[in-house]
């Protein structure tokens, strides 16, 4: 069997949305994507020796709790953190639908 060569958009954009989501497996991002765990696993893993993996989101920090929250503050809160599951699923969204245009193109129907 012949060893696929994917573009390295393809690749960059696999590897983002495994890390975007810390719950998520290789196995079920490999899934999603249509390629080999082990392919995706050794992508994740020469992207962090070369250091284009990028950072992984650091948690919120949290407010220390030193009186009343108003209202005001928890709507403003819960804006921001809808605004960044927003951003982080159109990116998700994205890259899969670069991945089915890649896929598409690639059959020979």
């Amino acid at each position: 069997m012949a060893m696929k060569s994917y573009p390295p958009e393809f690749k960059a954009d696999a590897v983002a949305l495994y890390l975007s989501d810390p719950a998520r497996t290789y196995a079920s991002v490999a899934r999603d994507l249509g390629i080999n765990r082990e392919t995706l696993r050794l992508w994740v893993k020469e992207a962090r020796v070369n250091g284009t993996a990028g950072a992984k989101k650091a948690a919120p920090a949290k407010r220390p709790m030193a009186g009343p929250l108003s209202s005001d503050d928890v709507l403003e809160e819960e804006n921001k953190q809808l605004k960044a599951r927003i951003r982080e699923l159109e990116l998700e969204r994205d890259i899969l639908r670069r991945a089915a245009k890649y896929f598409a193109g690639e059959t020979n129907w």
